[in-house]
């Protein structure tokens, strides 16, 4: 269930847009992520360093080649707000998989994406995602929280 917050025709619009820029993610084709980002896109995702600046289709293709088939992927707590030019989504994120290495990926994240409309269509200019980290002094992520 998304929570639409704002004008519900633009949301269908975002709402296609990101179906095709998840399902992209999903299939490991990194053309079509980049499709769905703005040139100008500024994105803080989980992997280093800390700011990706640029759609970055070289990177992605070469994380794409770490994973086994497709990489799985949901949403729950998803919220949407529109405003005329600009949105905001946010939800938490379940992503599975087989790495190359091996390794089943099984990982909820936070994430949150700044949209902007231009010349009638919606583009990513802002991603954020992000998992919480133990305040116990040790500084590890804490990777095994679920909703």
């Amino acid at each position: 269930m998304i929570e639409i917050i704002g004008n519900r025709d633009e949301a269908e619009a975002i709402n296609a847009m990101l179906a095709g820029w998840m399902s992209a993610l999903g299939n490991k084709d990194a053309a079509g992520v980049v499709e769905h980002l703005s040139d100008d896109v500024i994105s803080f995702t989980l992997a280093a360093p800390l700011v990706h600046k640029g759609k970055g289709e070289e990177g992605l293709r070469g994380w794409f080649s770490t994973w086994e088939g497709p990489i799985g992927g949901d949403a729950v707590d998803v919220r949407l707000v529109v405003g005329e030019d600009v949105a905001f989504w946010t939800g938490l994120v379940h992503m599975t998989g087989r790495k190359t290495d091996g390794v089943e990926v099984d990982l909820w994240f936070r994430q949150t994406l700044g949209l902007r409309k231009a010349a009638g269509i919606w583009k990513i200019v802002h991603e954020h995602t992000s998992v919480p980290f133990a305040m116990d002094g040790s500084g590890l992520a804490e990777l095994g929280l679920k909703p």
